[in-house]
């Protein structure tokens, strides 16, 4: 062989390494988008599920079992989160057992640590405030009809944290 095809030779197995390292880094690339995205939808998925589960309780404590006719006897934002039960014989909440919450603002200093996924582990936690129906993105210090519960789903697998809001407003048909 002489030098020219030594040269061509040479020359092709350094492109063919470089294409070979290209494809590698692209794959690589890919698969990090893919596990980025499916920890995403997990994320979208549990705070999805915390909003519904929210949603399905009864407005307010003071609603339970009442109608409330003014916001003067709804909870006060400074006792949101689970209630004690009064006496032996009422039913606790729990903090952090969402089976024993009666109500949407039992969810506010929410947070629970999922690792019930084999692919990773979520962080999850709750805001419930009371806001103004003009603009939900302001938070009120007075009483309303109308409570927004922010939840945020991180992980350390994932790039962004998630954050998913749901305004759940007081009405009682005649």
């Amino acid at each position: 062989m002489n030098t020219g095809q030594m040269m061509i030779t040479l020359g092709a197995v350094l492109l063919l390494s470089t294409i070979v390292l290209r494809v590698n880094s692209s794959q690589l690339s890919t698969q990090d988008s893919m596990q980025n995205t499916k920890f995403g939808i997990l994320a979208i998925s549990l705070a999805t599920s915390v909003i519904e589960e929210a949603s399905e309780k009864a407005f307010d404590e003071a609603s339970t079992s009442n109608f409330v006719s003014s916001t003067t006897a709804l909870t006060n934002t400074h006792d949101f989160g689970p209630e004690p039960g009064l006496n032996p014989d009422s039913t606790w909440e729990i903090l952090d057992s969402l089976e024993t919450y009666d109500d949407f603002d039992d969810y506010h200093n929410y947070t629970n640590r999922d690792s019930t996924m084999p692919s990773a582990i979520f962080d999850i936690s709750c805001q419930v405030n009371y806001v103004n129906p003009s603009d939900p993105n302001f938070i009120c210090a007075t009483n309303s009809w109308h409570k927004m519960i922010s939840v945020t789903v991180s992980s350390p697998f994932m790039q962004d944290t998630v954050k998913m809001s749901k305004v759940f407003s007081y009405w009682k048909l005649p």
